[in-house]
């Protein structure tokens, strides 16, 4: 797998005051050790929770904040006030942090023992008091957070806090993502434009350019038996069609393949890349589009962007780090066409070859079909339906003063009916609220026809991650009309632009 985040984590931190003495505070970190590892504990949780000792003064927490900045293994901290802590102890804090954070008002008892409950008792456990004076302080300041209410045994807030874990997990990619752009972009589109610079500096992300010709030069020194190796692995993962097998007729159009997909594998590998993009325009010395290879290579945890499309890319990759162990999976997709039956209305998504497997309801088929556009000879790609279930597609759009996100909740569906004469990989789905409020809202956004489509992730996780980078997201659901919706766009612009001018 492409995505290896074994070092990440995240920070455990308890307000508190000295004037408790030593034995209440003991009490507190005991009970706090107790909250931090149920919750670490809950399989739904993506990353490690590590307690940090409990905060008592100005200079420990901004300590604890500063170290959590230098440190690359904490993607964000999780803060609670299991007693009363003055806030104005965190004020230098919290101006310093520069990592997620998410305030847990919780407390360390789930009910309260009625009969027995005394004045110490009341002195120990008042994070119903303590949280007020917190959560004051980090919206005087300004300080972006996620809040989340409960006992840490219920279901809806592991559930909660697990997805701002997912989100600090695609942040923390975002920060040191390296991006190969083989080729520019398909020439005259305005959508996969976008301003890398700003990338960069908003998401952390560096995106580049590399001849496609370098990629060739890797294609062509590709040893055969790597070649050889990733065509037997197709042959136990796929269903080849006769003419791709050994002794077929089109074999050794499979081996090229394999020979892509070697080579672009040890140029992202050597480079240190996690996502790239390829133009059909453009493919130099290449004497396929890459079709397989990149598919593979999306199952694997790459981003991938189609015509030179690196937003969608940086996306597609941050979605796989932020969906790793979640059931489903994320692709690279496009709106293509639609069926308009009155009440039954769907969208047919697809690409000419590249969307991820990942998604697949079924083992894919490795076929070979001719190509009207690219000028090379016919690719091999594989083909299959996507699992029918709940899904969201999202895009990203450079609006020239900021980037915007944009995601709309969808049903995956089985196909009405067979497609045998549609030779790429394919999903059928019904858009909340309905296709014609879906579009005209899309449309109204400005969004982008690359997505990504996510069968492992939800709206929490997408708009936690849009929290943390700063960045417009605007959802389309359920509950979306075109009026609220448009009137939503414009109160967003009015805040982002001034929101940057501050």
């Amino acid at each position: 797998m492409a995505i290896d985040q074994p070092d990440h984590e995240i920070w455990f931190l308890t307000g508190s005051q000295a004037l408790y003495g030593d034995e209440t505070l003991a009490q507190v970190a005991e009970q706090s050790r107790n909250i931090c590892g149920l919750l670490g504990d809950q399989p739904q949780m993506p990353v490690r929770l590590v307690w940090k000792p409990v905060l008592t003064d100005s200079a420990a927490i901004r300590r604890v904040c500063l170290d959590a900045n230098a440190d690359d293994r904490c993607i964000g901290l999780i803060a609670w006030m299991h007693t009363f802590s003055p806030a104005k102890m965190w004020i230098s804090g919290l101006d310093a942090l520069r990592k997620p954070l998410l305030h847990l008002h919780t407390q360390a008892n789930r009910q309260l023992p009625w009969a027995t409950i005394d004045m110490d008792f009341m002195n120990l456990n008042q994070a119903a008091h303590g949280d007020r004076e917190f959560g004051f302080v980090q919206t005087r300041l300004g300080v972006p957070r996620k809040t989340v209410a409960g006992h840490v045994s219920s279901p809806e807030v592991v559930h909660r806090v697990a997805a701002w874990a997912r989100a600090a997990t695609g942040r923390a990619e975002l920060a040191g993502l390296r991006l190969a752009r083989f080729g520019d972009n398909m020439r005259d589109v305005a959508v996969t434009e976008g301003d890398k610079v700003e990338a960069q500096l908003r998401f952390g992300v560096s995106v580049n350019t590399y001849g496609v010709n370098d990629l060739v030069a890797a294609v062509d020194s590709a040893d055969e038996d790597t070649v050889t190796t990733l065509v037997k692995e197709y042959l136990e993962l796929y269903r080849l069609v006769p003419e791709l097998r050994p002794g077929g007729e089109r074999h050794a159009s499979l081996r090229y393949a394999a020979r892509i997909e070697a080579g672009l594998r040890a140029f992202l590998t050597e480079g240190g890349f996690h996502a790239f993009t390829t133009n059909f325009e453009d493919l130099g010395g290449l004497r396929q589009l890459p079709g397989l290879a990149v598919q593979r290579l999306m199952a694997d945890g790459y981003g991938f962007g189609g015509e030179g499309d690196w937003k969608t890319s940086v996306l597609l990759r941050t979605f796989k780090a932020m969906g790793q162990g979640l059931p489903g999976g994320a692709s690279f997709m496009e709106d293509y066409t639609y069926d308009l039956t009155p009440g039954q209305e769907l969208v047919l998504g697809a690409h000419m070859l590249e969307v991820c497997p990942s998604i697949a309801s079924a083992t894919p088929s490795c076929e070979i079909h001719p190509l009207s556009i690219g000028g090379r000879e016919d690719p091999v790609r594989l083909v299959f339906d996507a699992s029918p279930g709940p899904a969201v597609v999202v895009g990203l759009a450079d609006m020239g003063d900021r980037f915007r996100l944009v995601a709309n909740r969808i049903d995956v569906v089985a196909p009405p009916e067979p497609l045998p004469r549609l030779p790429v990989a394919r999903a059928v789905w019904r858009p909340h609220p309905d296709l014609r409020t879906s579009t005209e809202a899309w449309l109204t956004a400005g969004a982008p026809h690359h997505t990504v489509l996510t069968t492992a992730l939800g709206e929490e996780e997408i708009e936690d991650l849009a929290e943390m980078l700063g960045t417009e997201l605007a959802v389309i659901d359920g509950d979306t009309t075109i009026r609220r919706f448009t009137r939503e766009l414009r109160w967003n612009q009015a805040y982002h632009r001034l929101a940057q001018s501050l």
